[in-house]
């Protein structure tokens, strides 16, 4: 007969009753760290330098000068490279773990197409995107302005 183990997270001699417990670092962790971003705050609010001019006034745009409005439209070619970036993004995110766990999902029957089905789901709503950004013009890098 083997002896029973307790686990360093389950072991029912050291739980309360409420599991309380479990959160006490956690606590002290975001307590510790309100406490250094506050004392981080105030001492450079202290310490800092208070000798304001226009320069320091102006945001900071890497070094340029600042020129224009801030509130310019942005041309819908911006918005149509960051749907593409998100289409890409969002199938890399979904394609690598399908494909780590494939080989488990052909050798059980029960999910074999249960996979297959989800992922033919899957590359249909990604091509109505890239229809839609083909559509667009979102792939042709080229064309001039008319």
């Amino acid at each position: 007969m083997t002896a029973w183990l307790p686990t360093r997270y389950y072991n029912a001699l050291t739980m309360t009753p409420t599991g309380l417990d479990a959160y006490v670092p956690l606590v002290i962790h975001l307590l510790v760290a309100a406490f250094l971003a506050g004392i981080l705050i105030t001492l450079s609010t202290l310490v800092g330098w208070k000798r304001p001019n226009k320069a320091k006034q102006q945001p900071y745009e890497c070094g340029i000068t600042p020129s224009g409005d801030a509130r310019e439209p942005f041309s819908v070619k911006f918005y149509l490279v960051a749907m593409v970036f998100i289409l890409f993004d969002v199938e890399a995110i979904f394609l690598y773990p399908w494909a780590f766990i494939f080989k488990d999902l052909v050798h059980n029957p029960s999910t074999k197409m249960f996979g297959f089905v989800e992922m033919m789901i899957y590359v249909a709503i990604l091509l109505v995107g890239y229809f839609y950004l083909l559509k667009k013009g979102a792939f042709d890098w080229n064309k001039s302005k008319k």
